[in-house]
């Protein structure tokens, strides 16, 4: 059974794909987990592969959700997409890493696709 957090978090996927699928992105797969972490959303867009983060917050308090993709969230996701990309046999092909964020506040929600959030990040 889902709490509420994993519930609003699980509407934010819902939401980011629905959005991410509107604006022409082709879902290849939904929570990619691998040894090194998770990818929420795995898509192409046009000839690029994209690794998308989403972050939900309900309020404000703890500031904007984009902010909430530190430098070790960057890192885990970078090593996760460069073992999805060896295991699938596209080591060469473009790749990106957008963050999708969900914000409510006034009983609006709030979908913002950051593309190119961040560079590809690894010690």
């Amino acid at each position: 059974m889902l709490n509420r957090t994993q519930k609003f978090g699980r509407f934010g996927e819902d939401l980011a794909t629905r959005s991410l699928v509107k604006k022409g992105y082709q879902i290849i797969c939904r929570n990619y987990r691998t040894q090194f972490g998770e990818i929420d959303i795995v898509a192409k867009d046009a000839d690029t592969i994209v690794f998308i983060e989403v972050k939900s917050r309900r309020t404000p308090t703890f500031g904007h959700p984009k902010y909430a993709v530190t430098g070790d969230k960057q890192e885990r996701i970078s090593k996760a997409a460069l073992y999805y990309l060896k295991m699938t046999n596209q080591s060469q092909v473009r790749a990106r890493f957008d963050v999708v964020t969900i914000s409510e506040h006034n009983q609006q929600t709030d979908v913002e696709i950051i593309k190119n959030a961040f560079e590809l990040a690894y010690k």
